[in-house]
């Protein structure tokens, strides 16, 4: 029984050295592995004011990513925001789906024609954000007066 206890007296330094060192390692794997990667999202701002039945420049939307296009009116008695995600397929079409400004109402759809309507981004369902070209996007003022905002996209 002497010959037992001694023989535990002088493997527990050094087991208990390999059970610490065995559990930092286990720890530091569940650690490792527990880490969340984040990332901040890409993201470019377009301020815009319109006169009367204009567009803006074209905007090109990122290739092959989900895009967030968010619009807004800033401009009194017209104010409004809208809302869509967005694929670009490089050279072939823009395909969409979100909510428009004023009445709420879904859209949705995919072009490449220039002039086809993406969503509102007014109160009075007049400016919106159109497809541009296959590639690119742009801001149609069909108010009667010049109108003023934004838009954001973000990826």
């Amino acid at each position: 029984m002497k010959a037992i206890t001694m023989r535990i007296q002088k493997f527990s330094r050094p087991g208990v050295i390999l059970m610490a060192t065995v559990v930092v390692i286990i720890t530091s794997m569940v650690v490792a592995n527990a880490t969340q990667t984040i990332t901040a999202p890409n993201a470019a701002s377009i301020s815009f004011n319109l006169a009367a039945g204009t567009n803006s420049a074209a905007i090109t939307p990122v290739s092959n990513k989900p895009v967030l296009a968010m619009g807004c009116c800033t401009s009194s008695l017209v104010q409004g925001v809208g809302q869509v995600s967005l694929l670009h397929f490089p050279s072939t079409f823009i395909e969409w789906v979100g909510l428009e400004a004023g009445t709420g109402a879904a859209t949705a759809n995919e072009s490449s024609a220039a002039g086809t309507h993406i969503v509102y981004i007014d109160a009075s369902n007049h400016v919106e954000i159109q497809v541009a070209s296959a590639d690119t996007i742009r801001v149609h003022n069909g108010q009667g007066v010049t109108v003023a905002g934004n838009v954001t996209l973000i990826w």
